[in-house]
């Protein structure tokens, strides 16, 4: 399918027929990268796609521990210097 590059404000773009954004399920925010001379328009990965089952996997081999120690124990300062205002 041929298409025409045309200007659009100060840019310039394409549009994309109906039928090939239904044939690739793109919508909303996309990426566009240069691969070999061409343009290839890819869907974007939700924010923290595969956190899930990082954190899963940091459970299991051990790896989920605070590294400052135990927040939740107070000394001194929280005992008597401490004041909300």
């Amino acid at each position: 399918m041929r298409t025409r590059i045309v200007r659009i404000g100060n840019s310039q773009g394409i549009r994309i027929p109906k039928t090939l954004l239904e044939q690739t399920d793109l919508h909303g925010e996309v990426e566009i990268n240069v691969r070999s001379g061409s343009l290839v328009i890819s869907a974007v990965a939700p924010a923290r796609s595969g956190w899930e089952a990082a954190f899963a996997q940091m459970a299991a081999s051990g790896d989920d521990r605070l590294l400052d120690g135990d927040a939740s124990t107070a000394d001194s300062f929280d005992a008597k210097d401490w004041e909300w205002r």
